[in-house]
């Protein structure tokens, strides 16, 4: 994400709760400020949250991307933050929410299963929806093969999707997102 074109001038904050994220080292490498804010200090979600609000805000930020966020955010930070945080999610939502997506799709036997864009909400997974892209599952498949074959369309698509974010081109409207 940090190399596309149309995202990178977008960039004001990398952030994570793992100080050994590899997105913190990429953006270092490309002058993007970094910060760590460890889930550890925290004594609950919502301290947690705010303290990520907090340094979102400081950076001048008008929207967050998360990828590869394994963290739910309190409602606090979607307050700060509304209708402008996007999420990518392994699976066609709202099947298999959660973090046990792929093995969820193999567990039940689907033949597609697929990749979610969608603006964030309370609940878990869950949100208007931009954009699917459905992936089949072939026989013989682990959850680290179709896991990998997830990310190649996550790679493909988010950056895309990213774009027309920080650039206006997308908008919630109740549950539907309008694309200019």
């Amino acid at each position: 994400m940090i190399d596309a074109p149309g995202v990178r001038p977008h960039i004001a904050l990398v952030a994570s709760d793992n100080p050994d994220a590899p997105s913190l080292r990429r953006a270092e490498a490309a002058g993007i400020p970094t910060v760590v804010v460890a889930w550890g200090e925290f004594g609950d979600r919502g301290s947690f949250s705010v303290a990520l609000a907090d340094e979102v805000e400081r950076s001048g930020a008008k929207g967050v991307v998360l990828a590869g966020f394994m963290r739910i955010l309190a409602p606090v930070f979607l307050d700060r933050f509304p209708e402008r945080v996007l999420n990518i999610h392994p699976s066609l939502l709202p099947a298999f929410p959660g973090n046990h997506a792929v093995q969820n799709a193999l567990d039940h036997g689907v033949e597609t299963t697929g990749v979610t864009v969608h603006f964030v909400d309370e609940k878990v997974d869950h949100g208007p929806i931009v954009t699917q892209v459905a992936v089949p599952v072939e026989p013989g498949d682990t959850t680290e093969s179709l896991h990998a074959r997830l990310q190649v369309e996550e790679h493909r698509l988010y950056p895309r999707i990213v774009e027309a974010f920080v650039s206006g081109r997308l908008f919630v409207e109740g549950t539907e997102v309008r694309w200019l």
